[in-house]
């Protein structure tokens, strides 16, 4: 079979939960804080994935205004029973502190593509639901248990309760079915059945270097569990020079001729500091069952780089230039921050991208930014903007974003006089103050005409561009850091930031008067370039 190179699902997608009905696989991707909700990728040969769908479009199913960052969509599970697609998902409004506000819910389908049902609440006892359909036809929900005492452990274990598909809600008594190893912080589970037993696969160690899959098994659903001879089935941690780390966080498939393949979240830290700028990715191993009714990751437990699926990538895709243009609706690589209303911060007329300008950069209730991930390590950005600000409350351009501590902002604004300006802001690793810095002085523009705004990024390094009318690009300001647009540099420490790097577009407008900045394309090309390690 050939070979292809890790990761599958390059860029923030975390967390994934993949499927197989017939010869389609799909698999779901936590979102947090960027809407719609949940990305869905779809293949037939587990090496070329494609986009199909965000399943939570609408206010009914989820409205994340005023979730901080790294809230909102966590650990999406996504099942099919037979009949019907289902959805588990989490919308985490508090994540920070000794409490967490985390609610799950469930959807459901007859096709991928939707339409997607309303939600069903399930509970908030903790979060990384999942959804398991026993052959029996009874149902099963699991989730972590969060424990604000930590009597002994904030993450208490694996709570099971069965779900009633007709009633829509949990019924009978909850168990704590499982508490992991001494490696702590168990999470992310999913359930399996193979050969009269149960198995569970679980996340610990923390989403960040000492990350690691779990594998357990009982003859009975509701325990107790035994934790398999070599307890982690998959990990980083004792591998510090592994291409692939923070390993962890898992989901298991067979292919119709009975190979089985293991998908989990990896990142790959490109500089010194261990910075992932392309944030927790989506990548696959190839596993078995042994004569002893355990699983095991071929090569394991160390992730491999190198993996033979039953296709072959097309390279050429992965590399080619994406020209997004306007029209009837948005792009799909495109997404925005929080809010279900869209309609209230852009609209789609005349080929243009119009945004209306909203709060602040930063703000976690509506401000207007359209961006999509960063999914190589070096690439070009362009776009070219109308925009008429009145003052320096008023602002429109291009993004490298991250999170409200941490973003660069070549932005079209204006002086207190009128006078337009281009303006670099940067979050600069400002958290928990954040504030911001200015790298560069103003450069004055002309008070009326289009401005091209371009980025560059080679591996860590950043420079912006700009060119008025019938003009060439030319560098504004110094090359910036671009590597802090990481989990590592997130806001929080390495456990708290789950994201990854976006590019994109954005207007504000302090004054309140949602003034609009007109787009006519966005451009991304990635870069072959010989400082970045590790490039699918």
């Amino acid at each position: 079979m050939p070979q292809l190179t890790n990761p599958i699902l390059p860029g923030f997608n975390p967390d994934p939960s993949i499927l197989r009905v017939g010869d389609d696989y799909y698999i779901a991707t936590s979102t947090f804080e960027w809407f719609p909700g949940v990305q869905i990728h779809h293949s037939k040969d587990l090496a070329n994935w494609e986009l199909v769908t965000r399943p939570l479009t609408r206010k009914a199913q989820l409205d994340m205004r005023g979730d901080p960052d790294s809230c909102g969509v966590w650990a999406p599970c996504l099942t099919h029973d037979g009949e019907k697609f289902w959805l588990v998902y989490t919308d985490v409004k508090r994540k920070d502190g000794s409490f967490k506000d985390a609610h799950n819910y469930i959807i459901w389908a007859d096709r991928i593509e939707g339409p997607w049902s309303d939600p069903v609440y399930t509970n908030s006892s903790g979060f990384d639901p999942s959804l398991f359909h026993d052959d029996d036809g009874r149902k099963w929900f699991v989730n972590m248990l969060w424990d604000h005492r930590r009597r002994p452990l904030l993450f208490a274990g694996i709570a099971l309760q069965e779900f009633d598909p007709k009633a829509g809600k949990l019924v009978g008594p909850i168990k704590n079915i499982y508490q992991g190893t001494d490696l702590e912080l168990v999470e992310g589970p999913h359930l399996y059945k193979r050969n009269g037993w149960y198995y569970l696969l679980t996340a610990e160690g923390g989403t960040a270097y000492d990350h690691a899959c779990t594998f357990a098994r009982s003859r009975n659903i509701d325990g107790p569990y035994e934790t398999h001879p070599d307890k982690h089935i998959l990990t980083s941690k004792d591998a510090p020079f592994a291409a692939l780390q923070r390993s962890g966080h898992g989901d298991i498939v067979e292919t119709p001729e009975g190979k089985t393949y293991l998908v989990h979240l990896s990142g790959r830290p490109t500089t010194q500091e261990r910075r992932c700028v392309l944030g927790r990715e989506t990548s696959i191993q190839e596993a078995y069952w042994g004569e002893d009714d355990w699983l095991y990751v071929k090569n394991g437990p160390v992730p491999s780089l190198h993996v033979e699926v039953p296709g072959t990538r097309d390279e050429a895709k992965y590399w080619a230039e994406q020209r997004y243009t306007f029209e009837s609706e948005l792009p799909i690589d495109f997404q925005w921050l929080r809010t279900p209303e869209p309609e209230r911060i852009f609209t789609l007329q005349s080929s243009k991208l119009r945004l209306f300008g909203r709060e602040s950069i930063g703000s976690w209730f509506e401000q207007a930014l359209v961006a999509r991930r960063q999914t190589h390590f070096s690439y070009d950005a362009e776009t070219v903007v109308d925009f008429k600000p009145t003052d320096e409350r008023t602002m429109a351009g291009l993004t490298a974003y991250y999170s409200r501590y941490n973003f660069f902002y070549l932005a079209v604004t204006a002086h207190s006089d009128g006078q337009r300006e281009l303006l670099i802001m940067s979050s600069e690793m400002s958290w928990p103050d954040g504030r911001m810095s200015f790298p560069a002085q103003p450069v004055q523009i002309p008070n009326a005409g289009k401005v091209k705004l371009a980025l560059t990024i080679r591996g860590r390094q950043l420079q912006f561009l700009y060119a008025l009318d019938g003009q060439e690009l030319q560098p504004i300001g110094p090359v910036l850091d671009a590597s802090i647009l990481s989990d590592e540099c997130g806001g929080h420490q390495a456990h708290g930031s789950f994201t990854g790097a976006f590019v994109g577009v954005a207007a504000h407008d302090l004054n309140g008067t949602a003034s609009p900045a007109d787009f006519d394309y966005f451009t991304y090309r990635p870069v072959r370039h010989e400082t970045d390690r590790y490039e699918v």
